[in-house]
């Protein structure tokens, strides 16, 4: 479908749900309320839902947003932004996750599932907030200052700050028309890559001094348990961009965090160099992402789950799937 097709969609329907992720990261919170704000800028009822809530560090995304109590769950269309299957809505959206319940998806991975009425999809986009952005431009849509926050953000997070390879040059241009608006784009960074608590920093650490490597030294392997944060007393939100740490150190290949989620559910955040396809190997666990960066889970015994991992990075590595 075409941006214009979306731009229809918006303008036939009076009320609406927008669907962002479980655990949700700078790209979905800043995509469903930018949309959001636009929405009830036109005259629409929107409300943002989120299994998870709204994490304090993303608050300055939703100042002044109150949720709207009148729509009442019955609205004309569901929209989800930056979700690629619906077991990534969370358990609290699970009346979403049937068949037809979602009208529109808008998003950028790759492994989409195409499980919505509607797909605007678009893999080679480093952010959903990227498509948007489109969107609105071609469409004539206002892009107020708040709205250019939320778009920023979620452009810089999923490009690591204009640093991952999925970073583009349209990436940067609609980066600088947004700045041009006056936003403050250095607070942004410095709240989304720089800026840790104490916290976080603790069990950061904590996993890095416990770090693995394999084959060699090209695969290197944290592990977050759920002992570990509940004993920080860190925040779920305050663990974005602990998954670039694994890549970030010479002559590995691809940097795994393992993250507990609960008894014998783990997380995978895969990162890869240029070398190997995140993507691929996420999929044989049942998950998926981009190229350079994808996610799945897995159940079992933790020395279980890392003995499954070291044998699908074997197999990577030697398939030398690019």
């Amino acid at each position: 479908m075409t941006l214009w097709d979306v731009k229809k969609i918006l303008d036939e329907n009076q009320s609406f749900d927008i669907l962002v992720h479980k655990n949700p990261d700078g790209d979905t919170l800043g995509s469903g309320f930018a949309l959001c704000r636009v929405l009830r800028k036109m005259g629409k009822r929107a409300n943002i839902l989120s299994s998870d809530g709204f994490p304090p560090r993303y608050a300055f995304l939703y100042e002044g947003y109150e949720e709207d109590a009148d729509i009442g769950g019955n609205t004309d269309c569901v929209i989800a932004v930056d979700i690629a299957d619906t077991v990534l809505m969370g358990h609290r959206l699970e009346k979403y996750t049937c068949e037809g319940a979602v009208d529109l998806c808008i998003d950028h991975h790759i492994s989409n599932k195409m499980y919505a009425k509607q797909t605007l999809l678009d893999g080679s986009a480093p952010a959903t907030a990227l498509i948007l952005y489109r969107l609105f431009k071609e469409t004539g849509i206002e892009i107020d200052r708040q709205t250019a926050v939320c778009l920023y953000t979620g452009i810089a997070t999923d490009t690591g700050c204009f640093k991952y390879e999925n970073t583009t040059p349209e990436a940067h241009v609609a980066a600088a028309e947004l700045m041009d608006l006056g936003i403050d784009y250095a607070d942004i960074n410095r709240r989304m890559f720089d800026l840790r608590t104490k916290s976080r920093l603790a069990v950061e650490q904590l996993a890095m001094s416990k770090i693995e490597y394999d084959f060699g030294g090209r695969m290197s392997m944290i592990v977050v348990t759920k002992q570990m944060i509940d004993e920080s007393g860190a925040d779920e939100a305050e663990f974005d961009g602990l998954a670039a740490l694994p890549l970030n150190i010479e002559g590995v290949d691809i940097g795994i965090t393992v993250k507990q989620r609960d008894e014998g559910r783990y997380k995978l955040s895969v990162r890869t160099n240029d070398k190997l396809n995140a993507s691929e190997f996420c999929k044989g666990f049942g998950g998926g992402g981009h190229i350079r960066a994808a996610g799945c889970e897995i159940c079992g015994k933790l020395e279980d789950v890392k003995s499954s991992i070291r044998a699908a990075v074997k197999e990577l590595l030697e398939s030398g799937n690019e």
